[in-house]
């Protein structure tokens, strides 16, 4: 087979990886997975790939020269690195603009990392680019048809995720009513779901009567190769278990996880999935 396109999959936690590499296989693009200790999914050990400890650079560039690869996709949940464990022989070359990049947050240092990888010749793809078929269409994807009122929360709750995004606070935003309900920072989009319920009745919807719009976008400073927005069966139930009507973003510009199954859910639980395109 040739290595013309040849992807290095470097593989975090969660089920993303598994859906790229699934994806890659159908389609008979040669890949590896790289591995990373302790995080990657157990599925992913039915791939060809290798397995290195996180920060490992060395061990990662004498992979991707020996699978001779020609581009890398960064993808799946991985914990920031104890800087200091990490050993010289492991790759500390490379060590200190990374170091000096985290401490600007985790773009920064998603960002230093595919410029180190980048520097050595490699091309970098997104997952969105690696698997194509994980991105949000455009209109109603699963789910009801959103009401009128649904759909001026959706425009109100991009705005207001669009302005803190420029702020680097956070991607996500909840609005009912034309009223903001939450506000993602660093407690992750799940943990501000769950705080719609400590909300008074009358400013929330119920799963009786739902009522309010999640809004999920990147942010300008993102690169969308390195982390785009994504969400997945679990954010479905979040979202109706705090009585929301629906979940918007920009078609083309999120990632949904175990699509079939995500878009079931969200028809069983009477939540829409919109993708609003320009």
């Amino acid at each position: 087979m040739s290595t013309a396109n040849k992807l290095a999959l470097i593989s975090g936690g969660g089920a993303l990886p598994i859906e790229v590499a699934q994806y890659l296989a159908k389609t008979n693009r040669p890949y590896t997975v790289v591995r990373i200790d302790g995080l990657s999914d157990p599925h992913l050990n039915d791939h060809p790939g290798h397995t290195l400890g996180l920060g490992d650079f060395a061990k990662l560039f004498e992979i991707l020269a020996t699978e001779q690869c020609k581009a890398v996709t960064m993808c799946g949940y991985v914990q920031r690195p104890d800087f200091d464990d990490m050993k010289k022989e492991h790759g500390a070359d490379h060590l200190t603009s990374i170091q000096s990049a985290g401490r600007g947050g985790d773009d920064s240092l998603l960002r230093q990392v595919a410029k180190v990888i980048a520097s050595q010749g490699y091309d970098i793809e997104g997952a969105h680019e690696a698997n194509p078929e994980l991105l949000l269409g455009k209109g109603l994807q699963a789910g009801p048809d959103p009401s009128a009122e649904a759909m001026e929360d959706a425009q109100e709750a991009m705005r207001i995720a669009t302005a803190i995004g420029a702020l680097d606070i956070g991607q996500a935003v909840v609005v009912a009513g034309r009223i903001t309900l939450a506000v993602e920072a660093q407690e992750g989009t799940q943990n501000m779901l769950r705080r719609i319920a400590t909300l008074p009745h009358a400013l929330r919807g119920s799963i009786a009567n739902r009522k309010g719009v999640l809004a999920k976008l990147a942010k300008p400073i993102q690169d969308l190769r390195l982390d785009m927005p994504t969400i997945g069966v679990s954010t479905i139930e979040d979202a109706a278990a705090a009585g929301l009507s629906g979940i918007v973003a920009r078609a083309g510009h999120l990632l949904v996880v175990d699509k079939a199954t995500t878009h079931a859910r969200a028809a069983e639980l009477g939540v829409f999935l919109y993708g609003h395109h320009d």
